[in-house]
């Protein structure tokens, strides 16, 4: 794994603090981010386009010769150009460009394990117990099952957990949370008065009334 990345600043990498989070003093992070934390990889965020002159001409380089080598080649959907690129066109640009380091000593990070990276590459949102105990996300209702003991109080956060097959898991406090997926929120009757409670009171005027 590499040690830094050096990006562009954009919200997908990095984002600039709302004015609520300024007043928190709390230092906004980003999905991509938080990934990158748990790996120890930095992020270096350019101020500017020409900050990455190498990596922008790259960019141009390929965005021109890729695009008429595809045309020239017939590659007209997603998973014949992914093959092109992965075992033709990067490997011989590679091959052409490659260049050797100014040091040989290997700066990259451990490979995180398969436990590490289903921890690490999923998306986590923060989202407010209802007080009916339902977490709604994304169009959906989440009923925390009754009985357990780890989950906070109603309106306190809980950190949903999504992959990229659509599992979904909830935690609160670094605990699992187990629930069920309503189809739809579960419609409360009205309550309605007792009959006493509504029965017309006729008030009657005073003798003095004019």
């Amino acid at each position: 794994m590499p040690r830094a990345l050096y990006t562009d600043w954009k919200n997908v990498y990095k984002r600039k603090a709302t004015p609520a989070e300024q007043l928190q003093g709390k230092v906004p992070v980003t999905q991509f981010g938080r990934m990158c934390q748990k790996l120890g990889i930095r992020i270096i965020a350019a101020s500017s386009p020409q900050a990455k002159g190498r990596v922008e001409r790259t960019h141009g380089v390929h965005q021109d010769r890729l695009i008429k080598k595809l045309r020239r080649k017939k590659i007209a959907s997603y998973e014949a150009a992914n093959e092109y690129l992965e075992k033709q066109y990067l490997p011989e640009h590679n091959r052409r460009f490659v260049r050797a380091a100014a040091k040989a000593e290997n700066y990259h990070g451990r490979k995180p394990t398969a436990r590490e990276r289903r921890e690490i590459f999923r998306l986590e949102t923060e989202r407010r117990i209802s007080n009916d105990w339902v977490i709604r996300h994304e169009g959906r209702y989440l009923q925390l099952k009754p009985g357990q003991q780890r989950y906070g109080p109603t309106q306190s956060k809980a950190r949903v957990c999504e992959w990229e097959d659509g599992t979904i898991e909830v935690y609160d406090r670094g605990e699992r949370i187990a629930f069920a997926e309503l189809k739809e929120p579960i419609q409360k009757p009205p309550q309605l008065l007792p009959l006493a409670a509504r029965a017309i009171v006729v008030r009657k005027p005073k003798k003095d009334h004019q």
